[in-house]
């Protein structure tokens, strides 16, 4: 099969922050003011994953979210899919995270096995670091029809976390890119610091 998605270091043309998340800093995704201003429930409200089905957190971190949404979802799969190995032994190493039998930990380079298998992806503040090609290949996960959420932080506003404003979309230019790279917006929502929007892979573009 044709391998989805270019190496790490490979190919982040098109991203407006060229440069990856390190895993130093991995302690600021467990900062738990996190739920505060995007709260994991009404994340889970926007993905409304069917019962039963398969959800992909893509570009999961240390897998704050996927936890969540495997705790408060027991009857749906939950795949934690990131590029860096350390990041997948940090959401390894939590307690909570051993209990849930609908969590499961994946590789980057391991997601060729789920074409068209996927019900909801979400892409949780991976907007800004994915390049062209990686953002255009996502669709390729998701079931005829399925729906992949991205949800990331808005340049436009002021903010106690995150990155710059300037290595961040507006969400004006993130429908733009969405929308160039064959995305067909069904949703926007906004959150305190972030901007949501449901897509789903335009038919034009395969």
């Amino acid at each position: 099969m044709v391998d989805l998605f270019p190496p790490p270091s490979d190919d982040r043309h098109g991203a407006r922050q060229k440069e990856r998340f390190r895993p130093h800093r991995a302690s600021q995704l467990d900062d738990p003011a996190r739920f505060e201003y995007l709260p994991p429930g009404e994340v889970a409200s926007l993905l409304d994953v069917p019962a039963g089905g398969r959800l992909v957190d893509f570009g999961t971190g240390t897998g704050t979210y996927a936890i969540e949404l495997a705790r408060l979802r027991p009857d749906i799969e939950v795949i934690a899919v990131d590029e860096l190995p350390e990041m997948l032994d940090r959401l390894c190493s939590k307690p909570l995270a051993a209990t849930l039998s609908n969590l499961k930990p994946m590789l980057t380079g391991e997601v060729t096995a789920l074409a068209n298998k996927i019900d909801r992806l979400l892409a949780l503040n991976v907007l800004h670091e994915l390049g062209d090609r990686a953002l255009r290949e996502l669709g390729a996960l998701l079931k005829p029809a399925a729906v992949a959420v991205f949800i990331d932080w808005n340049a436009e506003v002021e903010r106690p976390a995150g990155p710059p404003a300037d290595h961040v979309y507006s969400p004006t230019e993130a429908r733009a890119r969405l929308e160039r790279l064959g995305w067909t917006i069904v949703l926007e929502r906004a959150f305190s610091y972030h901007y949501a929007f449901c897509a789903r892979k335009s038919q034009h573009h395969g």
